[in-house]
Parts: C-alpha cells; structure tokens; sequence
C-alpha cells in the first residue's frame, strides 16, 4: 500500500517536473537566465549549482518549479524574461503546456506497446474482449470485506433464492443487490486463474460513501490491444488527440451544466492533488497498462487546465502579454502581480476545500480498502 501510494505520488511529482522543464528548456533556448529549478516546493533540502541554474530538492513533494530571471517583470536585462519579444515571451510560458502532451503522447506509445484494459461504460459492446465487472476497492468492515472479496476480483455471477444473474455490467451488480437488500447471497468470483463462490449479506443501509455491499466496481475490456513498436508511436499519438478532443467534450459538457444549474454530470468527481494520488494509487493496482493510460489521460487534462485563462496558470501569463501586445504596453507590475495574488490564493482556497471535502474521505476509504487486503 504504501509503495503504490508513494509511485502514484512519485508519478504525480514527475509530470509537474516534466512541465516546469518545458518552461526551463525554451528560455534556456533563447538565452533568458534561469536562477533555479526545483523538484518540490521550499523550504529547500539540497541544491548545486550548475553554470547559472541552481538545481534543487525540496521538501513539499507536491510539484516543481522554474524561477526564470527577470518573470516578475522590473528587470531590464537583455537576458531576462520581461526584455523578451512577446512571441519567445508566449513560446516559454506554452513550452511548460507543450510538454505535458509531449509526455502523453510518449506514454499513450507505451501503452500501445504493451496493451491495457480500460474502463467501459455499461453500453452494448462489439468487437470488445474481457469484458468484465471488477472490484476496484473494498471498503474495511463492509459485507464485501467480510466475505473474502479483494480488490481486483471479477464478479461473474450473483445468486439469491429466487434469481440467478450472470453479471455483465455494473448495472446488474446494482441493481441485484438493491432487489436482494438484507438478504444473504452467493456471488461467484473469480480471482487470478481460480473460481470460487462466497456468501454475502447484503445490509439494509449503506454508510455515507458505500454501497450496500461497500465496493467499487468498474466494467473493464481489453481497449488497446499490443501494436508494433514502429506503429505504437504513430497509435499513440491519435490517441493523445482522441483523449484531447474527449476531455474538451467532456470539460464542456461539465461547465455548460454548472452553468445551467443542472449540477455535475453523473459520474463526474471532484479530486485534488491528493485524491489523484488516490486515483493513481487503485490504477497501479489494476496493471502497468491502465496505471500508464490513466497518467497519459491526467497529463493531458492538467495541459488544458494551464491553458485556462487564470491568473497563476499559464493561460493566464498569456492573457497578460495578450494585453500587452493589444496595449503597445505591458500590464503594470504591481496590477499583473496583485491579480495573479488574489486567484493564486483563490486556487489554494478551492484545492483545500476539495481535499477536505472529497479527497481526505476519499483517501481514508483507500487506506480502509487497502489494510482489508
């Protein structure tokens, strides 16, 4: 358990690394200074000096950072950021945004290296091969807990008295159990290579977050299949497209909806730092192929969340040589810094607000899923 939250943790850490290099590779291109880059956030453990750019390892685990000389403006200094043309300005601030599609891009590749079942809807299938309902997590003291049943086992089929269903979707899972509530079924599970049937009382009410069996389920199909090397890189790069075009739909779909006051749609979740590592943590459980596809997907939604037109994000530094580029003139110092001041904090008040709401509940039934193993 502890392993599997440090990798997702490590994983996390190592996409923030690879769009902060974005930003420090393209300044150091055009000749603008870069003072430090860091691997986590201050207070600093170690740094060493190589040429100008001090390189660091810091305490909080929670990113990484660039200081380019000059970013803050002020500076009138041939090598610092503020002295550059508005187009190197632009191409340094999208170098961070870049990056983390390159990195998708280069991971989907893998990924179709070596195959990777995904998560499907509970929709008619065609063409799919094992198509199965999964247990993604189990909840401590739960029914489920009780009868034996681990994370990753495949539910085949669920048995009452009076009904027998073969389990193809998440679907008939829920609703065989809402019909069979307080009663005492059989399920017939597979694990690995071996078959088994265990009984499971079903309680009469679930706990805030459980179901009334406490699991979590996932219908599950082999999506992408093992290419060839020399064809992977071209695979995995429509499918850094698909997966960009999907998360716009998606993203779209989730605001006009917020908008309208019609609430998230379902399924959507809310999940900050934290709860991504969670994320990251059940995805390393269910193999190299979906933990790989599920960082691919991350990087690619982080990449359009910089692009949002924010202050303290990239797309926000845009916005601002935007105006200066309409203006004749940048934004004064003290406004662009006030701004970006206030959403920075903004930001921070909404990411501890989801961790304390979603991801710290989220994470002790993770812990609780994982000491049941």
């Amino acid at each position: 358990m502890i392993l599997t939250l440090i990798i997702a943790l490590l994983s996390l850490v190592a996409l923030m690394v690879i769009h902060e290099f974005g930003h420090f590779i393209i300044a150091k291109k055009f000749g603008v200074r870069v003072d430090e880059f860091g691997i986590g956030y201050p207070p600093r453990l170690f740094g060493k000096k190589f040429g100008e750019t001090i390189y660091s390892i810091n305490l909080l685990p929670l990113g990484a950072f660039v200081r380019i000389y000059g970013e803050e403006g002020g500076v009138d200094d041939l090598r610092s950021f503020a002295t550059q043309k508005i187009w190197k300005r632009v191409l340094i601030v999208l170098g961070g945004v870049v990056a983390f599609w390159i990195a998708s891009f280069i991971i989907f590749s893998v990924v179709f290296l070596i195959g990777a079942d995904l998560p499907i809807s509970d929709a008619p299938t065609t063409n799919l091969t094992n198509v199965r309902v999964q247990i993604l997590s189990v909840s401590k003291d739960s029914p489920a807990d009780f009868a034996g049943i681990k994370t990753n086992d495949v539910i085949l089929n669920l048995k009452s008295n009076d009904a027998n269903v073969t389990v193809n979707t998440a679907k008939d899972f829920q609703d065989f159990t809402k019909q069979n509530i307080g009663k005492e079924i059989t399920a017939t599970i597979k694990r690995q290579e071996n078959t088994f049937d265990t009984k499971i009382n079903i309680r009469s009410e679930a706990p805030a977050g459980q179901g009334l069996i406490g699991v979590g389920l996932q219908r599950m199909a082999t999506i992408i299949n093992k290419s060839t090397w020399y064809k992977a890189p071209i695979d995995g790069a429509i499918f850094t497209w698909n997966t960009t075009i999907d998360a716009l739909k998606g993203l779209y779909l989730t605001f006009s909806m917020l908008f309208s006051g019609k609430g998230a749609p379902a399924g959507a979740e809310f999940a900050g730092p934290l709860g991504i590592t969670v994320f990251l943590a059940q995805a390393a459980n269910l193999g190299a192929g979906f933990f790989l596809w599920f960082i691919g997907s991350i990087s690619v939604f982080i990449a359009i969340f910089n692009l949002f037109p924010i202050p303290a994000l990239d797309g926000g530094k845009l916005i601002f040589l935007a105006i200066e580029k309409v203006m004749k003139k940048p934004v004064p110092i003290k406004v662009e810094q006030i701004i970006t001041a206030v959403f920075f904090f903004i930001l921070i008040a909404l990411s501890l607000f989801i961790t304390i709401r979603f991801d710290i509940p989220r994470f002790w039934d993770f812990l609780q899923s994982s000491l049941s193993r």
